[in-house]
């Protein structure tokens, strides 16, 4: 089981990680108090694979001391639960930024203490938590897009393609394009087996069907094209921190052209490693 203590400065963006955490598996739970901590990492222990990777947040919220924290922990070493600490920090001018900006009210910032000094006390007070952390993540120069891609780099399961799943739409322009598609491409340029009486009725996960559009020159050379874009896109988005990516084909109806497409090119992201699905949203309406 992996299991993952994040911790760090109030305003470093604990959230945010642990919203990236979740999105690539893990199970996360929020300010657990920490004497319940060897009690749930024995129940996840003893559990389904669901909780084969868990990651807690524990910060000045549960306390300004963590002498019960490392209690925990060392009661987790005892079951034979092995643990890692990340550790989220940023400087202070930015973490005072971002709360007059949100207008959030620090967790030490009580009985007078002004921000400044609230920020430097949690700093203080957080130290011995950061001694001990295996990772460190400062965040004051971090976008959301590279915050994503630095926990990916550290617990991303399978490399960088399993980051970002993608999504291959088929549709039928005269049903609209799906609102959901990131990027859209037209297949109504290529022959259309909807004039074949012989096809018509078939969709283009028929093997005729699917033969017809890819017999021709000009479907094989816009295949082509288009992997060659797809498979340059992918990783940029994923470097980007993109979670989803939707893909839309579309031809007339949603029945043929887009289909055979959609079908194609799902196959080849899959062969590229990425975690690929298709959905023939029109293909079944009456016709």
């Amino acid at each position: 089981m992996e299991f993952i203590l994040i911790s760090g400065l109030s305003g470093a963006g604990k959230s945010q990680v642990a919203s990236i955490m979740e999105d690539i598996g893990y199970f996360v739970v929020d300010n657990m108090p920490a004497p319940l901590i060897p009690r749930f990492a024995e129940l996840c222990m003893a559990g389904q694979a669901e909780y084969d990777r868990v990651a807690i947040v524990s910060d000045i919220r549960g306390g300004q001391t963590f002498d019960g924290l490392f209690s925990a922990l060392n009661g987790l070493t005892e079951m034979g639960c092995a643990y890692q600490i990340l550790f989220v920090e940023a400087g202070p001018e930015v973490i005072i930024k971002r709360y007059k900006e949100t207008r959030r009210l620090h967790p030490l910032a009580k009985n007078g203490r002004s921000l400044d000094e609230a920020v430097h006390r949690e700093k203080t007070i957080l130290e011995p938590v950061r001694s001990r952390a295996e990772f460190v993540i400062d965040t004051t120069a971090l976008s959301t897009a590279k915050l994503r891609g630095e926990i990916l780099r550290l617990f991303g399961n399978g490399g960088p393609e399993r980051a970002m799943s993608v999504s291959v739409i088929s549709f039928g322009f005269k049903y609209g394009i799906p609102i959901e598609a990131d990027l859209v491409f037209d297949a109504r340029f290529l022959p259309n087996p909807f004039y074949i009486a012989e096809l018509r009725h078939q969709t283009g996960l028929d093997a005729p069907v699917y033969d017809f559009v890819f017999g021709y020159q000009q479907t094989r050379d816009f295949m082509t094209h288009l992997e060659n874009l797809i498979a340059f896109l992918l990783p940029q988005f994923v470097e980007e921190g993109k979670a989803a990516l939707v893909i839309a084909v579309g031809c007339t109806g949603g029945q043929h052209r887009s289909v055979a497409i959609t079908r194609a090119l799902a196959d080849f992201i899959r062969q590229k490693g990425y975690d690929a699905t298709e959905n023939h949203r029109d293909m079944t309406r009456a016709r």
